[in-house]
């Protein structure tokens, strides 16, 4: 067993912050289960929103948040992350983040802000169409010259520890995390009374997603296992725009290039947008995500395009060197013609519930980033909030968990049990399970929901979380058979939520109660019984 004052889950931007600032004040451990530079962070094209210039405002920021959010904003927690973000976008900047700048009529250089769904100012910061991976390896190369942090690549969190498992007459707060060694195949014990889950999102839970394939809701997961509560699963945001083609694997077509003028069209050519909101295409993406589906039902395509061919060759090539390449390669000239796009699953708005420190209901347990809910979103994510939220939300729990810091305690923890299971012998059933849950999830829990359509996927989900369960205890843990295991589990969250939601809000829209009820303007909170 090793001890350490600070286990951190997830090497992204929140992880990366908050262990940064921890190893300021004793051991860090960050255990992530693939290469540490493998995030959803790194994925992330648009920016980060933030207010810097002289034509934007506080206020403008909070209430562009609480526009989008639908209602369900937790005001107190939108007006803190909008002025902490200011001070927290300094510290990456002073760690060597380099944001894009433009020169101004006067010869001198300012930042290049960006434009996105929603926002009523530019105030996106971004480094061209590859922002997250900029600051993922900023931050990543400070971690590698710091000697208080130890980094556990190939390694999954398998579970929380807690008094509660261990049986503890006390609060219940947690102690440690079982991790597999991928590599090894060996589950070993880490000991914290500070444990921060920075884990990401779960868009792996549907059949088409623009996020990488570790995004199998573990935090949300072990976090439900341990007792905590979780909140708004039925808010995931679609984005309106993948790259729609055989070869591209969500491949996500920045909502900046919106910002930047693109229209959404048809397959006539013809922009739609204008029958669905005044701010057409650059409408909030629950309502742009809706009318793209809406659309594609209409005419029976099977996508609609994006097209910023209005543009200047040169502009596009630098502005969007990424997504211009990939097109390029793809044989999709973005200069010349229209982008084929479809909505795909994008953002995780709900999570672990947390408040402004980034606490959990469990003792000692922070959820940071998008593996929490703090109250930020609401009912639908305001775009390139995301990272900011995940600055501030680090630095917020690094405060709280370092108030009065001392040692790990003595406490015993029994080694992991492995008792007399064997090696998988049929993978082909962990992969079949894997994908019923995306197909089942796509098809019942999408956009557009109906109670019947939930209804199915909650009776297969149960099935499946029992046949899952399963395959645990009779096998040998691997990293496929615990992402699946996570993703069972969050799939049946986000049912249940949606399940008890009976209105249409934000992100959550059901054929059954299109109307918005006042009387259910509150956070879905669930705790495990």
């Amino acid at each position: 067993m090793e001890k350490y004052d600070h286990i951190v889950v997830g090497s992204g931007i929140a992880g990366l912050t908050y262990a940064l600032k921890a190893a300021e004040t004793g051991s860090v451990a960050i255990v992530t289960k693939r290469g540490r530079a493998t995030t959803n962070t790194a994925w992330a094209q648009g920016g980060i929103a933030c207010v810097t210039s002289p034509e934007d405002s506080f206020e403008l920021h909070a209430k562009d948040t609480l526009d989008a959010g639908a209602g369900l904003c937790h005001e107190d927690i939108v007006e803190m992350v909008v002025r902490d973000g200011p001070g927290r976008i300094r510290e990456l900047i002073a760690l060597g983040m380099s944001f894009d700048l433009r020169e101004t009529p006067e010869g001198t250089t300012e930042l290049d802000l960006g434009r996105e769904g929603g926002h009523s100012k530019r105030r996106i910061l971004h480094a061209h169409d590859f922002t997250g991976l900029e600051i993922e390896n900023t931050l990543l190369a400070a971690v590698e010259k710091h000697g208080s942090i130890r980094v556990f690549e190939d390694h999954m969190a398998v579970d929380l520890i807690t008094t509660g498992k261990l049986g503890y007459a006390t609060e219940d707060r947690v102690v440690g995390l079982y991790v597999l060694d991928e590599k090894s195949g060996t589950v070993n014990t880490l000991r914290s009374d500070r444990i921060v889950l920075a884990t990401g999102g779960c868009g792996k839970v549907y059949l088409y997603t623009t996020n990488p394939d570790i995004a199998s809701g573990d935090g949300v997961a072990m976090a439900w296992r341990a007792g905590a509560a979780v909140s708004n699963m039925e808010f995931v945001q679609f984005h309106p725009t993948c790259l729609f083609h055989p070869e591209a694997k969500s491949f996500l077509i920045s909502e900046a290039v919106r910002g930047e003028g693109g229209v959404l069209v048809n397959s006539s050519g013809q922009p739609f947008m204008d029958r669905y909101h005044p701010l057409k295409s650059l409408a909030p993406r629950d309502i742009v995500a809706r009318a793209i589906d809406a659309e594609m039902k209409r005419t029976g395509a099977k996508c609609v395009f994006l097209d910023i061919t209005g543009k200047p060759r040169g502009f596009l090539e630098e502005r969007f060197p990424k997504i211009h390449e990939t097109c390029a390669r793809l044989g999709i000239d973005i200069a010349a013609q229209p982008i084929p796009v479809v909505p795909a699953a994008h953002y995780q708005c709900g999570g672990v519930k947390t408040n402004e420190h980034g606490e959990t209901s469990l003792r000692g347990l922070f959820a940071i980033g998008e593996a929490a809910c703090t109250g930020l979103h609401g009912a639908n994510r305001l775009a390139s909030n995301s990272l900011l939220e995940a600055l501030v939300f680090a630095h917020n729990a690094f405060v709280k968990a370092t108030r009065n810091q001392r040692a790990p305690g003595e406490i015993r923890i029994p080694e992991w049990r492995p008792g007399s299971v064997t090696d998988v012998d049929e993978l082909v059933v962990i992969y079949h399970n894997w994908d019923e849950i995306r197909r089942l999830m796509w098809d019942y829990v999408g956009i557009v929901r109906t109670d019947k359509r939930l209804q199915r996927a909650a009776a297969r989900l149960r099935n499946l979380q029992k046949e899952v369960q399963e395959f645990y205890w009779n096998f040998k843990v691997t990293t496929d058979l615990l992402e699946l295991r996570n993703l069972v589990t969050v799939a049946a969250l986000i049912v249940d939520c949606a399940l008890s939601r009976k209105e249409s809000r934000g992100l959550h829209y059901t054929l059954d109660y299109p109307q918005t009820d006042e009387r259910l303007l509150h956070d879905t909170v669930m705790r495990r019984v």
